[in-house]
Formats: structure tokens, C-alpha cells, sequence
């Protein structure tokens, strides 16, 4: 095993932060080119496809990337971790489908507070159970407290949306499409995380969750293709790529910090993350139907404080559960 320094909180969680502002924007792109193409799952593998090549790329240039690709294999041919593990990146593969399928159903406002509820819920499982390289975390009332803080501030952000005419009955199939690969992203992170100890690098453990993904995706796409013929061509504009380069950042530093943070906490940096990125690209980038309203900004900011309030070094047995 291939030790990598364990980073502070006042270090990690920025970096969660700073990571997670990618992800509505990964949303978007993969979100509008799913709409181009007329097809979810060509999306994906566009999306995957591409940081796949960015990944090769990186860990064929940095030496750090190398030597921990040379560790892979013998990582699994003595088991150092279940080699179900390495599958991690179908989770992944399953999240871009959602974002490339559901965005333009739910919205991003929906597709948040799904995604979210289910990222939340599995962080306190996965800590609990203690699959991460962070061992087993107490469930306590503080950390519940705070991931019911995030879920109901995460709402009351989109909150404004919601009124826009974006919910509604009709979508209730598929917002569970989105809570599914929410809750499934803590157990990815989980799984990365080991895989990065042993491995000795993120750049690895990245790099296979891109092959195993971009597998996945490549054959469910062969057979809708077989099915259904394919879309529309690919477009021209270059920013329809940039979803997969995007997805190798947040997976990566995902990676890199639930040893050190836990599987909840770096989730929850990264939902901060998210809420922020989402109000910046509103007021930046505004697409037609864009509310930036007071609880937009107020629940935004709830967030924040309920992810605080969940990361703090409270005193031992505050609200323990």
C-alpha cells in the first residue's frame, strides 16, 4: 500500500468546494448536448470518451501518474482492495446519463435537490458502514442535523425555479433517475478513495473509473444504437466537450480527499460547491427561464452554514447518536 498524506479541514474542504464548482457547469454542457444530439446516452459518451483522452494523456505525462497506472494491476492481483472496486466508474457513467437525460426534463433546480437528497443520505450510510479509506464515521445528531440543514437549504435555493413551472407531477418518475445516482456518487467516492490509497495516486484511480464507465457507456449506446439508429451529428462548437475534462478535476480531488475528510463531509463540500457554481453561471450566463430570486441567494447561503455546522470538531458526544 502506497500511503498518501492525510490533508486538514481548513485544506480539504476548500478543495471540496473548489471542485464541486464544476459540476453544474459539467451539468449544463452535458445537459445541452444531450439536447443536440437528441440522445442521453450518445451525451454520456461523448462526455466520458473525452476524459478518457484527457486522462490517458495525464497519466502517460506525469510521472506520478505513471507509477501509480504500474500499480494497478498488481493492486488487484493481490487484492489489496475487492476488485469490484474498479468498477466505480459505471457509477460515474451513470450520473452523466442522468445529467444528460433528466436536465432537460427536470431542470437543473429539480436535478439538484435530487441528486443532492441522495448524495447526502449515502454520505452518513458510507461513513457509517465505513467502506472509505477514512474507516468508520459515527452517525451523530450534529451530522444529521447538517445534512437535513443542506437537503432543505439546497431546496429552498431552487426554490424560485420551482414556481417557474418546472415541477410538477409528471416528473416524479424521473427524479428518481437523479436521487439513484446521488446516492450512489458516496459510494463511487468511497471506492476512489481506496483505490487512490493503494494506488498511490488520484490520477489513477480517475483513469479507471473513465475505462469502466466509457465501457459501460460505449455498449449501452451499440445496442440503442442497434435499436433505435442513432441522433443527430455531433456539433461544432468546442465547449459541447469540455463535460468529460470537467468530470476528471471533480472525481479526481473526490478521490483524493474522502481519506482524509470522509466520504459525507467531501460530499457536502462539493454540494457547496455546486449551489455556488449554480448561482454564478445564473447571473453570469443566464439560459431563458434563469431565476435568481432572495432565497436563491439566502438558501445558498444556509448551505454553507449547515455544512459548517456539519463539519465542525464539535466536542465529543454533542447530539451523539
Amino acid at each position: 500500500m502506497t500511503h498518501t498524506p492525510r490533508l486538514p479541514l481548513i485544506a480539504g474542504l476548500p478543495m471540496a468546494v473548489a471542485a464541486g464548482l464544476f459540476i453544474p457547469l459539467q451539468g449544463r454542457i452535458n445537459g445541452a448536448l444531450g439536447a443536440a444530439l437528441d440522445d442521453g446516452i450518445a451525451a454520456a459518451v461523448v462526455s466520458f470518451s473525452t476524459g478518457l483522452v484527457v486522462m490517458a494523456i495525464i497519466s502517460g505525462v506525469l510521472p506520478k501518474g505513471r507509477a501509480g497506472v504500474a500499480r494497478i494491476l498488481p493492486a488487484l492481483r493481490e487484492r489489496q482492495f475487492p476488485p469490484y472496486y474498479v468498477l466505480a466508474g459505471c457509477i460515474g457513467a451513470l450520473f452523466v446519463f442522468a445529467q444528460s437525460f433528466t436536465v432537460g426534463i427536470l431542470g437543473v433546480a429539480l436535478f439538484t435537490v435530487a441528486a443532492v437528497t441522495g448524495q447526502t443520505l449515502s454520505g452518513l450510510l458510507v461513513d457509517r458502514i465505513g467502506i472509505g479509506p477514512a474507516g468508520k464515521r459515527p452517525i451523530t445528531g450534529i451530522r444529521v442535523v447538517g445534512s437535513v440543514l443542506t437537503v432543505a437549504a439546497v431546496a429552498w435555493a431552487v426554490s424560485p425555479k420551482f414556481s417557474a413551472g418546472e415541477s410538477g407531477p409528471q416528473l416524479l418518475v424521473p427524479l428518481l433517475l437523479p436521487v439513484l445516482a446521488g446516492f450512489l456518487m458516496s459510494f463511487q467516492q468511497a471506492m476512489n478513495g481506496t483505490a487512490t490509497v493503494h494506488y498511490g495516486s488520484p490520477i489513477a484511480a480517475t483513469a479507471v473509473n473513465f475505462v469502466a464507465g466509457g465501457t459501460l457507456l460505449w455498449a449501452a449506446w451499440l445496442v440503442k444504437l442497434a435499436v433505435a439508429g442513432a441522433g443527430n451529428p455531433l456539433p461544432a462548437q468546442w465547449w459541447y466537450y469540455l463535460g468529460g475534462p470537467l468530470g476528471c478535476i471533480f472525481i479526481g480531488v473526490g478521490a483524493l480527499l474522502v481519506r482524509s475528510l470522509g466520504v459525507l463531509v467531501t460530499g457536502l463540500g462539493m454540494i457547496a460547491g455546486q449551489l455556488l457554481g449554480s448561482l454564478g453561471l445564473d447571473l453570469i450566463l443566464p439560459v431563458p427561464g434563469t431565476v435568481v430570486a432572495l432565497p436563491t441567494v439566502l438558501g445558498t447561503l444556509l448551505t454553507l452554514g449547515a455544512i459548517i455546522l456539519a463539519t465542525l470538531p464539535w466536542p465529543r458526544g454533542a447530539l451523539k447518536r
